[in-house]
């Protein structure tokens, strides 16, 4: 029975999920706040996120929740504007859901979710050159010995086995990495890029697997 979160500070829609979704064949737990939502939402299965949150905004919780954990979040709300839609999707949102929503349009939306998280959880190891990465064990090896990273690096390294092939800007990886938006010192992603590279390199000099795409950020390759 899949476990989900629902964060939603008005105690009578939090109730109406909880009954219309558990109804559904769903364990579901309430947190009323943006903060309450934090400490708990890596416990889940899923996380269904009010926008509209006293304090910390739907928004930020799903920011903080992606830089920490891989949980489904579906941001639940009100508003239905396009932008906002982008903007949540943007923060790392797996869907979108504008209220009033049906409690079975909100299931089959969540039981697609929970499907293409298992079928993607089949394969949890990824060979990067000599690198095999295991993203359920959150391990790297590099020809069979384990590598040393620190939680930082390893952040940074599944950000780029998690977007293949994609060019990732400094403010993007200051933001998925480090949680820091757009007002981080970009600096500190080169200075990160420096040791991993170091690590998971053969010659840290003339990498291989973690490219410069000069002016525009960093790219994970395939030798």
């Amino acid at each position: 029975m899949p476990r989900l979160l629902v964060v939603e500070d008005d105690d009578a829609l939090a109730e109406a999920f909880s009954l219309a979704l558990g109804g559904l064949g769903h364990e579901v737990e309430v947190a009323g706040s943006g903060e309450q939502a934090l400490e708990t939402a890596l416990d889940f299965d899923l996380v269904l996120l009010d926008v509209m949150l006293p304090g910390v905004d739907g928004f930020e919780v799903c920011r903080r929740i992606r830089a920490r954990s891989l949980v489904p979040v579906i941001l639940l709300t009100a508003r239905g504007d396009p932008v906002d839609v982008v903007v949540g999707l943007e923060c790392g949102a797996d869907d979108y859901v504008v209220k009033p929503a049906e409690p079975r349009v909100v299931d089959a939306r969540i039981k697609a979710i929970l499907r293409r998280v298992t079928s993607e959880q089949r394969d949890q190891t990824v060979q990067v050159g000599h690198l095999v990465v295991d993203t359920a064990a959150m391990t790297v090896t590099a020809d069979g010995e384990e590598l040393h990273l620190t939680a930082t690096e390893l952040k940074l390294l599944l950000e780029f086995v998690s977007h293949p092939a994609q060019v990732l800007s400094r403010q993007t990886l200051l933001k998925r990495v480090w949680d820091y938006g757009y007002v981080g010192d970009s600096r500190l992603v080169d200075a990160a890029i420096g040791r991993l590279r170091a690590k998971i390199e053969r010659d840290p000099a003339n990498p291989a697997l973690l490219k410069t795409v000069r002016g525009l950020g960093y790219r994970l390759t395939k030798p």
